[in-house]
């Protein structure tokens, strides 16, 4: 094992703000915006946020410091720390896994980051205007088919991600993610309030809002088990990474607990955002890329203004799959830099021209490249696939199969506790749910994602 001497000299946070900035950032993302109204809505809105958010709270926010005391712990990337915890051991590989899983991550998603760029030019230059629905279909298509335009977005986008992280953790990830996290908020309540005043706004509120416990299903209760793990970023080395910078005075605890709650506000804003929005003119509810890039347009062509919160919808867009892009992008560049004993601007660049590359191919497999199939599945959907369906439910559940049992109740409590200069009052429950309940419900994921297609 490399000692501190031959790694590269190490930044951390320098705020309790930012630390949250930076892991909410990670947490909230596209998916935040879309897809979680939409899975809300019908699987019984207010019964179905009752049961996700106790998931959050049980499942989410132990499993969350977990992945923070493994991080502070070993002081390292996702793969080393686990090293530094247990050497000698084959347990680096859920660290490998988190890194791989965070590379095709970004692969992918920036593509669908880049779509938010075009889309703003779209709003802002007004395009949309007396588009019909069956247009804007056609626009996007047309859109995401192109060789060129799609690709230029993305390596935009990557080009971003990389000057930020670039900068280091206090100059780079801190100081833009304690500016994007409030901009974000800002917009998404902006947005908020201009969607609950419009005309039938209350149907959509109801849509989303009011319990419907005839519609909780056991497979609703998987749902929600499923979006509470993915909705926090768990498994995929992130949150592992952004807390081997953390202070040791840092409280893990209250960090994931504050995390884990300006993720589900997140989400549920969105909610709010868009489904009065939907119900105001008579859409139907539907989920993915057809509501935010087909639907919602023609909606705010529709609105008083609508050209200019459409541009603020899709900023808002942006600024969310940022915050994510950037822990995507820190994971791969911290275990470059630390394992290849290089500079953090050399991991960088190599970095980014490494995720950019497969993302250009993730990106033309809907254009140019979609005759080719891997699996049945374009090299966008196997990347989504993989990384979603197996990587991050089998390093979840690996992880808490190694606090739970492996890495021992000293160490956890240790760190749990700031070495004894915390009170940890929760810390039996927490030790039950990482050891019993925890490794069931993650393997619930898994097992459904891998045979029944995912949540």
């Amino acid at each position: 094992m490399p000692t501190t001497k031959d790694l590269v000299s190490r930044d951390n946070f320098g705020s309790k703000f930012g630390i949250i900035a930076a892991a909410a950032g990670s947490a909230v993302g596209l998916g935040n915006i879309w897809k979680f109204p939409y899975v809300a809505g019908e699987n019984g809105g207010g019964a179905f946020l009752l049961v996700y958010l106790f998931f959050v709270l049980v499942i989410g926010v132990p499993v969350m410091m977990s992945e923070f005391a493994i991080g502070r712990r070993g002081q390292k990337n996702a793969f080393r720390s686990f090293g530094v915890i247990a050497p000698g051991t084959k347990w680096g590989v859920i660290g490998i896994m988190g890194v791989v899983a965070a590379f095709f991550i970004l692969a992918f998603y920036s593509s669908v980051a880049g779509w938010t760029l075009e889309y703003i030019v779209i709003s802002a230059t007004n395009k949309f205007a007396g588009q019909t629905p069956q247009d804007l279909n056609a626009s996007f298509n047309t859109f995401i088919a192109n060789p060129l335009r799609p690709v230029i977005w993305q390596l935009v986008f990557m080009v971003l991600t990389a000057l930020i992280v670039l900068a280091g953790i206090k100059k780079g990830i801190e100081k833009y993610t304690k500016l994007l996290m409030p901009i974000l908020f800002l917009l998404i309540l902006i947005l908020c309030i201009r969607s609950v005043t419009l005309d039938g706004a209350k149907e959509g509120l109801a849509f989303l809002f009011k319990p419907d416990f005839s519609k909780v299903t056991g497979k609703t209760i998987l749902y929600a088990l499923g979006q509470a793990f993915f909705s926090l970023s768990l498994g995929m080395g992130a949150l592992i990474t952004y807390s081997s910078y953390f202070s040791k005075k840092e409280n893990l605890a209250s960090t994931a607990v504050q995390v884990a709650l300006a993720d589900s506000l997140i989400a549920i804003m969105a909610g709010i955002m868009i489904f009065p929005a939907v119900f105001a003119f008579g859409i139907e509810p539907s989920s993915g890329p057809s509501l935010v890039f087909i639907t919602l347009p023609g909606i705010f062509q529709q609105m008083p203004g609508g050209s200019v919160f459409g541009t603020i919808f899709f900023i808002l867009l942006a600024v969310a799959a940022l915050t994510s892009t950037i822990s995507l992008l820190e994971v791969v560049v911290a275990c470059f830099s630390e394992e290849l004993k290089i500079s953090r601007k050399k991991a960088t660049v190599i970095a980014t021209v490494a995720v950019s590359i497969l993302g250009i191919f993730a990106t033309l497999s809907f254009g140019p490249l979609e005759n080719v199939k891997i699996f049945g599945m374009s090299i966008f959907d196997i990347l989504d696939y993989t990384a979603s369906n197996v990587l991050l439910p089998l390093g979840g559940l690996l992880i808490v199969l190694f606090v739970g049992w492996f890495a021992g109740r000293k160490i956890t409590k240790s760190e749990l506790t700031n070495k004894g200069k915390l009170k940890a009052t929760y810390f039996p429950y927490f030790r039950f749910i990482v050891k019993f309940i925890a490794p069931v419900a993650i393997a619930a994921i898994l097992i459904y994602s891998i045979f029944w297609g995912g949540l």
